[in-house]
């Protein structure tokens, strides 16, 4: 397959914290490539290097080595490449799900989605219009004037997908999202993120140490010792 056709690919990727006796490897020599439209899992316990590898993908920690290409685009390669502009980067080709939902406590559900599109020039008719289609596609068109305090924990987590989809982001980035719901609540959001997934040809990763919540992905890698297998 030709290599533009991947929304993400890693290669080589090694993170290391510390130097000399103290250097500890969190993720070694990782190898990943994702598809747009594809729903991948990384599997694992506390510890194993799942989140190291994400925020490596997601333009915040900055990799020991190894190769990283967002979109087609080399962001990484022994390091950030020089002049890069990562928040512009991460603003515009990434959306981040994470596992608390972040939601601004003095805006609403509406408020929250619209202000990511509004950081991208959008005006506050357009973002207001976009934000709205979203969260009603996502059945909250009964909550857009709700604050935070008053969503259950589901709804508030699919406010979060709102949000990380408001930019039509070529990468979406998932750190336990279901962690804080129940069985039910955590496998509808998985759902929804493989469905959105498609339909926007977008890529997600996806980490989660939770067996139970990968049914339905396309692919799973089990991340154990920092070491990465498909």
């Amino acid at each position: 397959m030709d290599k533009t056709m991947y929304a993400i690919e890693v290669e080589k990727l090694t993170k290391i914290y510390g130097k000399g006796e103290t250097a500890v490897t969190a993720i070694a020599d990782a190898t990943l490539q994702v598809k747009p439209g594809e729903l991948v899992a990384l599997l694992g316990p506390s510890g194993s290097g799942k989140t190291t590898l994400l925020t490596s993908i997601g333009l915040i920690n900055e990799p020991t080595h190894g190769k990283v290409v967002i979109d087609g685009a080399m962001v990484a390669d022994e390091g950030w490449l020089p002049g890069l502009d990562l928040k512009r980067l991460r603003r515009e080709k990434l959306g981040f799900i994470f596992q608390a939902h972040n939601l601004i406590p003095f805006l609403t559900a509406l408020e929250n989605v619209m202000i990511a599109l509004e950081i991208n020039n959008l005006s506050r008719f357009e973002a207001r219009e976009r934000a709205t289609i979203l969260l009603s596609s996502l059945n909250l068109g009964h909550r857009l004037d709700s604050y935070p305090k008053a969503l259950s924990g589901g709804e508030a987590q699919r406010v979060a997908i709102a949000r990380a989809l408001a930019n039509k982001p070529k990468v979406i980035l998932a750190d336990e999202p279901t962690a804080a719901l129940d069985t039910e609540n955590g496998k509808n959001v998985m759902a929804l993120l493989k469905s959105l997934a498609v339909e926007n040809q977008s890529a997600v990763l996806v980490v989660t140490h939770d067996h139970r919540m990968v049914e339905g992905f396309d692919r799973i890698f089990h991340v154990s010792d920092g070491r990465l297998v498909d």
